[in-house]
């Protein structure tokens, strides 16, 4: 298990938890996504999980990257490089061959969007956040949530939020297709854990559906 990163195995249910736990706001490190990627390619071969749901925790999901970290970034190569980690950590969760499940309370902000996007389904609390707002501070969206936000919600739309940097609220993620459900935030998890058990005991011409 990571600093930050923790994974908890049910093996009966067939059900992973993959738990962000950096507070206060669960921001997104250079650690934390190399832990995270570790985790993840660690479950790609365990067939003994059939579904995987990302939490982080009961008051927020990820605030975003750590700007904390910036300044250490001496250079443009440096910083191509924490992006290319961010972006590799959210390519393996993505690829994962189990059907993945966000469950969304609080904010989910800049990485944090982007991390919520590469899993199948975000299941959101009432009081979920969403949102690109690194483009107010001339950061573009590095680790792939152009891509994914424009593939889930349209070109439009897509185009409107990052254009914008504004924050999309639980209701309205659910009309736009963001999200696939909203939940009292205390239901968010239960109710993710509950549609997982139910794709880990399904068929496993699920996993070459997702493929």
């Amino acid at each position: 298990m990571g600093e930050f990163v923790n994974l908890e195995n049910d093996i009966e249910s067939g059900v992973a938890t993959i738990r962000i736990e950096r507070p206060p706001m669960n921001a997104i490190s250079m650690q934390l996504a190399s832990e995270l990627q570790e985790i993840a390619e660690e479950l790609s071969s365990n067939q003994d999980i059939g579904a995987v749901v990302v939490w982080g925790g009961p008051k927020i999901f990820a605030a975003g990257a750590d700007i904390k970290e910036f300044p250490a970034l001496q250079n443009k190569q440096e910083a191509h490089e924490f992006s290319l980690l961010l972006h590799g950590a959210l390519l393996a969760l993505e690829n994962l061959p189990q059907i993945t499940i966000s469950a969304v309370n609080g904010y989910a902000l800049g990485g944090g969007c982007e991390l919520a996007m590469a899993t199948d389904f975000r299941f959101a609390g009432e009081n979920a956040v969403f949102g690109q707002p690194e483009v107010l501070l001339g950061i573009l969206p590095g680790a792939g949530g152009t891509q994914r936000l424009t593939r889930l919600i349209g070109i439009t739309k897509a185009k409107e939020i990052n254009y914008s940097g504004r924050q999309v609220k639980a209701d309205e993620a659910l009309q736009i297709g963001l999200v696939s459900a909203v939940f009292a935030d205390d239901d968010c998890y239960p109710q993710a854990l509950e549609a997982a058990k139910s794709y880990a005991k399904g068929p496993k011409s699920l996993q070459f559906i997702k493929r």
